[in-house]
């Protein structure tokens, strides 16, 4: 088998890839600039950064499978990233209050050794509580929304504005596994042999 390498600085992804593959892959953080690209959907955009930055690996390496992911959460049709103040934070939280949101991830995975790429998108509705001032603050206060897109994660405190979720969880968390076992399987990864 090819090496395996996440095209990902992120904590959480590096923790679910290793849930399923144990610690056999590397880290390659891509130096892809993820700026705003006009005219596409939320999930066409998400599906068009995690390509490019998959590719911006791919082209380190021979022979590797390299996946990459960009998550977004989508509230009233607004794609929310990360924030980046107190402020921005605190008004990413109250849109989310009370709303049905979306977290939607493109995926990319790229076989370098044989040319392959498949970038497919997962989609899972949240239904949020309406949140109170008070645990928007404490929320902030506990630096919880930063770095995070739509100023939440459903793998800390914030699982508490959760009142319901429909679909994949492991989506919400930025890696839809999934969907990647479905991918890694079509290019002729079978992690139970």
């Amino acid at each position: 088998m090819s090496k395996i390498i996440l095209a990902s600085g992120s904590a959480r992804r590096k923790e679910l890839l290793t849930q399923i593959i144990g610690n056999d892959f590397e880290v390659c953080v891509s130096s892809y600039d993820e700026a705003h690209v006009s005219g596409l959907t939320p999930e066409e955009l998400v599906k068009y950064h995690s390509a490019e930055k998959a590719r911006d690996i791919a082209r380190k390496f021979s022979d590797a499978t390299i996946i990459s992911a960009d998550t977004v959460i989508v509230s009233n049709s607004e794609i929310l990233g990360k924030p980046d103040s107190e402020e921005h934070a605190r008004s990413m939280l109250k849109m989310l209050s009370g709303q049905k949101i979306q977290a939607i991830t493109g995926m990319t995975v790229i076989d370098t050794k044989t040319d392959q790429k498949i970038t497919e998108s997962e989609v899972t509705d949240l239904w949020m509580k309406e949140l109170k001032e008070n645990e928007i603050e404490a929320y902030i206060r506990a630096d919880e929304p930063f770095g995070k897109a739509g100023s939440f994660a459903i793998q800390g405190k914030g699982a508490l504005f959760v009142e319901r979720i429909e679909g994949d969880y492991f989506n919400v968390v930025g890696l839809p596994l999934f969907k990647l076992g479905s991918i890694l399987e079509k290019i002729g990864i079978d992690f139970f042999k």
